[in-house]
């Protein structure tokens, strides 16, 4: 058994997941959480076998000039547990703490936008990056688009472990028969944020909903751009054909996928997407921006599609085009469901998480 310190930013579905099944291995698990902006998007507790960690990063929504106060009570903190081994990231902001405190040894997580769109924003994100990785014990992402950028900001691949987060399969899985609507319904629950593309869907949408009228929009979430994704479904004069489901409860997710004939992920930036897997998990057929993530799970044609990133035409003509064809949807959604099986089972994947953390103990 060993003492983990899982350190994390904000708190989320993701991280529920990761310490729901920490909770029920041999280690003692205690969580750290560094406040930052925005909505909280999990409504679930801190698993009861989790030991929450109250400090001075979490008492105020991080800020930069923050940073060396962070760093003084966090190896504090770790001078108090003397934890065997630390869980962090994002890298900027967790991982730098933590490395800037000397903690260790570090596994350093990538949350994806982290790498891919994060570390190239300036040069002190670049530094911040290239700082934290070059002192990681090991570390661990979801894709392999993820783990090329690490290496280029310095990591060692031999000290590597990819594995996608996955999805509970039993919980997404599905339905023995279809929802049976006459309305075509595109369904996106990912957050109005501009790294995830939700204002190019509501342009594409609204593009082909002048010509069909039997094209229905279901959205969940909401973030920043809901001003400017409203005006745009407004001012097309579509807005009474889309639904707003604003932020639902994990455990009614399901339903949701249920209820659409096609899943559309628009995001510039993403790792390995569990929406995505979700999405296929449930055997939706899923038309996804053609990025290096989201082609490791998607093959054109064969389990869903891909329209070129931040095109709104290319967007709606696949949308056009994915409805003339319904009856090939259900042949997608089975090769879908397959992919997820395959890839994507959440029980196995954490295994290799945990073989991860063997790897930094040694």
């Amino acid at each position: 058994m060993a003492k983990i310190l899982y350190f994390s930013y904000n708190y989320c579905p993701h991280d529920h997941r990761f310490l729901s099944a920490l909770a029920e291995t041999e280690h003692e698990t205690f969580y750290v959480r560094l406040t930052g902006g925005g909505r909280q998007t999990e409504d679930r507790p801190v698993p009861a076998k989790i030991h929450q960690i109250h400090w001075k990063g979490g008492q105020g929504e991080f800020s930069w000039p923050d940073l060396p106060g962070l760093t003084i009570d966090f190896r504090r903190l770790i001078r108090s547990l003397h934890p065997d081994l630390i869980h962090a990231g994002p890298i900027q902001t967790c991982g730098l703490v933590a490395t800037l405190a000397g903690a260790g040894p570090r596994l350093i997580m990538s949350w994806g936008f982290d790498l891919l769109q994060d570390a190239d924003r300036n040069g002190w994100w670049r530094w911040a990056t290239r700082f934290v990785l070059h002192r990681a014990t090991w570390f661990t992402s979801d894709c392999e688009a993820t783990r090329q950028k690490a290496i280029q900001y310095g990591m060692h691949r031999d000290r590597m472990v990819v594995f996608p987060w996955g999805v509970d399969l039993e919980q997404f899985s599905p339905l023995k028969t279809h929802h049976g609507s006459t309305l075509f319904t595109l369904f996106c629950n990912r957050s109005w944020e501009p790294r995830y593309g939700v204002d190019l869907l509501a342009k594409a949408f609204a593009s082909v909903a002048v010509s069909r009228s039997d094209v229905h929009l279901l959205l969940l979430a909401g973030g920043s751009q809901a001003g400017a994704i409203r005006q745009i479904l407004l001012r097309s004069g579509v807005n009474d054909r889309v639904t707003f489901a604003g932020q639902i409860p994990q455990s009614a997710l399901p339903a949701y996928y249920h209820m659409a004939d096609l899943f559309i992920s628009p995001s510039h930036v993403d790792g390995s997407s569990v929406s995505l897997m979700e999405a296929q998990a449930c055997g939706l057929p899923c038309l996804v921006s053609n990025i290096p993530a989201n082609r490791e799970w998607v093959t054109d044609g064969v389990n869903g599609w891909l329209f070129e990133d931040g095109d709104v035409n290319a967007l709606a003509a696949r949308i056009s085009l994915i409805m003339d064809r319904r009856e090939s949807l259900g042949k997608v959604g089975e090769a879908a469901r397959r992919v997820a099986e395959e890839k994507a089972d959440w029980s196995k994947n954490f295994q290799k998480l945990l073989k991860a953390y063997e790897l930094v103990l040694r």
